[in-house]
């Protein structure tokens, strides 16, 4: 294989998945290291820059929520969380903690992969510096960093899509669906936990909301100006 994709760190602690996304995935043009737990990942996260995580939820010893809550504010890697059926509460306790997607068990290994290259795609798309100044908010995209009264917050690539479509059209409703599209999400409740996740990060007081406003019935709204 002359060129890969990216590098994906599999992290799941059944022998059988974790070998079958590997082989998938080298067949796609993907380089791929695995892990059989969240302690081993740790590890290897220490030494490589992988492209993105895929991390299973449930594992013994430390689970992939904890994993995600103990290292996420050191790695901008993103993260796709695998998840059994019948795991909602924690798919969303996923996406709180700054997961980028999640794909419930038993997945078509074909959706993991689009989804794979949809947040890579994603995060190279813009190189180019883009740094919004607002009152008391710096939302710096480059950096998927806010800083917000001196405090800094980490923003994950799902969020910077998000805020980017927002920032270049201020004023502007977007829909459940319309964000659903832009990060290839369809759940509803889904998309609420991500936009409240922002608005802790963005807003003095989240529950009243000054910028990153609800719409009644049609969506969410972005006022910058």
């Amino acid at each position: 294989m002359d060129k890969f994709i990216g590098h994906i760190l599999v992290v799941d602690d059944d022998d059988g998945i974790r070998m079958l996304v590997k082989k998938y995935l080298n067949e796609n043009s993907f380089l791929v290291t695995t892990s059989e737990s969240a302690e081993d990942a740790y590890q290897k996260i220490k030494v490589v820059k992988f492209d993105l995580i895929v991390l299973d939820i449930m594992m013994p010893g430390k689970s992939g929520l904890e994993f995600i809550n103990e290292n996420k504010k050191n790695i901008e890697t993103p993260i796709i969380l695998l998840t059994a059926k019948g795991e909602a509460s924690e798919r969303i306790k996923g996406l709180e903690v700054g997961a980028d997607d999640y794909l419930p068990k038993p997945f078509d290994p074909k959706e993991l992969v689009l989804r794979i290259k949809n947040i890579i795609n994603k995060t190279k798309k813009n190189d180019q510096k883009r740094i919004i100044v607002f009152q008391n908010v710096k939302i710096d995209l480059n950096k998927q960093i806010i800083f917000k009264r001196d405090i800094e917050y980490k923003i994950n690539n799902t969020e910077k899509v998000i805020l980017e479509k927002m920032i270049n059209n201020p004023g502007r409703t977007f829909s459940r669906e319309d964000i659903g599209h832009l990060i290839d999400l369809d759940k509803e409740r889904s998309i609420d936990v991500i936009i409240t996740r922002l608005r802790k990060k963005i807003e003095v007081d989240s529950k009243n909301p000054k910028f990153l406003q609800t719409i009644r019935g049609a969506g969410y709204v972005l006022w910058i100006e």
